[in-house]
């Protein structure tokens, strides 16, 4: 598209030629190719004015600031409040992709990836964005942030349109919904989770926390609600359509006569006059709940109860959400994301009553969060482990060794080890073990990767496990 055209009837400046023809937008220098316009927009932290020159470098022709730089060799469009631009100009160079999708969004600190997945799963024709990947159709990209900016939604969308797509399922992060990454967009269903500490560092308070995620239900078509969550009735505030879920048979859908194993689960599910009976090899109470939000979702999209029971049957399970991993020992090995303290509280409890010798827990805090939460996880591992194995998640730019010391000054008992090593701490527990314990690696899951402040290593917990076990 050219400038001129994308520019139409924007009151800007221009230093160069409007016939510039460009190929995609971004406003990440990283994301830069030839061909690209460059928005040099001001964030709360950032400013991308800092990285023209590396767009620039990388092939952009042409930058959108708000500031005229002699120097440069490109054309630049000038306008006074660049940020304001961003929504106007994606939605018309992607020619307004979200208009021909249905998009159901889902928030919650636990339980989003997990839903997203079921829900992807039940639709035919549909993408997903998460934190694991983005899925565009046939294209599985990796996640750069659990909700991006606007921009990439557009650019996700429009390729969604191309592959064929009909709908999408997203993560809603609350850090997504403060900023406004996704004011513009009409939400055809709005789908809440649970609440519990995180993002403290951000939000300073549980009540704003919980604020924040309740603006995601102004707007949607119909809001489906946890209703067993405390913080259901600030969600459901905001709601002008409602459809609750969870275990009380007050609720318009609901789980009863849960057998919870080892090796999956089954339940009744209630809708109206129809009861129907689900069996999945997922494990855990929390998940009887991202089933019945997925259940909700295509319920109240037409699908049958019937229809949905039996396509979730085979439904295997997500990436690093308490994931088995198979080894060459047959020891009894999970990988899960929880790393924050209701999460590891729903995995450690879960594997606790399914356990017949001891249960291993290796976790770690990622340095830069939420410091309140790292004696939590100690106490709430000690609780339910027989032995606590303490180590590095991704200390960020945070010393290793105090992030550590938090993290064990909320141990009552000795039941821990530290081992700041991950690697180590894995292959102890595995020389520990014994076939009738249970091994939980806690904190990374699906990561493939490990943060440290002058470098971020490749490291996968499942990997390490199959490895270990080899030798």
């Amino acid at each position: 598209m050219k400038l001129k055209q994308l520019f139409k009837e924007i009151d800007v400046t221009w230093k160069g030629s409007k016939e510039t023809d460009i190929t995609s937008m971004t406003s990440n220098s990283k994301s830069v190719a030839p061909g690209t316009l460059f928005i040099a927009r001001r964030g709360k932290t950032g400013d991308g004015h800092r990285f023209i020159a590396e767009a620039i470098s990388a092939g952009a022709l042409a930058i959108l600031t708000d500031t005229y730089d002699p120097f440069l060799s490109v054309t630049q469009v000038i306008h006074p409040d660049v940020n304001s631009l961003e929504v106007l100009l994606a939605k018309r160079f992607y020619h307004d992709p979200a208009q021909k999708l249905s998009i159901f969004g889902v928030t919650g600190t636990s339980g989003k990836t997990t839903t997203t997945f079921l829900m992807k799963y039940l639709f035919d024709q549909c993408g997903l964005i998460g934190t694991v990947s983005w899925m565009t159709g046939k294209k599985v990209l990796p996640a750069s942030l659990t909700t991006p900016d606007f921009l990439t939604l557009m650019q996700l969308f429009h390729e969604m349109n191309s592959e064929g797509c009909k709908s999408v399922v997203m993560e809603v992060s609350s850090h997504a919904i403060d900023q406004g990454r996704v004011k513009e967009i009409e939400f055809a269903a709005a789908i809440y989770t649970n609440l519990s500490q995180d993002h403290l560092d951000y939000h300073h308070t549980m009540e704003e926390y919980a604020e924040v995620k309740s603006r995601l239900f102004a707007h949607a078509g119909i809001s489906i609600i946890n209703g067993d969550d405390p913080w259901a009735p600030v969600m459901i505030s905001k709601a002008k359509k409602l459809l609750r879920y969870g275990l009380n048979r007050e609720f318009e859908l609901f789980a009863s006569d849960l057998q919870l194993t080892s090796k999956g689960m089954t339940f009744n599910i209630h809708w109206k006059q129809e009861t129907v009976s689900f069996n999945t090899v997922l494990i855990g109470r929390f998940n009887v709940y991202n089933i019945l939000a997925a259940t909700a979702l295509a319920l109240s999209q037409g699908m049958s109860l019937q229809l949905i029971a039996k396509k979730l049957e085979s439904f295997s399970g997500v990436p690093g959400r308490l994931e088995r991993v198979v080894n060459p020992k047959n020891l009894q090995v999970f990988v899960d994301y929880s790393h924050k303290p209701d999460a590891l509280k729903n995995v450690l409890q879960t594997l606790s009553e399914l356990k017949k010798g001891r249960l291993i827990t290796i976790f770690g805090c990622g340095g830069d969060r939420d410091v309140q939460k790292r004696p939590q996880m100690a106490s709430i591992s000690e609780n339910f482990s027989d032995l606590t194995i303490v180590t590095n998640d991704n200390p960020r730019s945070e010393d290793p060794v105090e992030i550590a010391k938090q993290v064990i000054s909320g141990f009552q008992k000795k039941a821990y080890l530290v081992e700041l090593d991950r690697k180590k701490a894995i292959q102890q527990a595995l020389q520990l073990a014994k076939p009738d314990d249970i091994i939980l690696i806690a904190g990374k899951g699906h990561e493939t990767y490990q943060i440290f402040s002058s470098q971020t290593i490749p490291f996968d917990d499942r990997e390490v496990v199959k490895e270990a076990c080899r030798r």
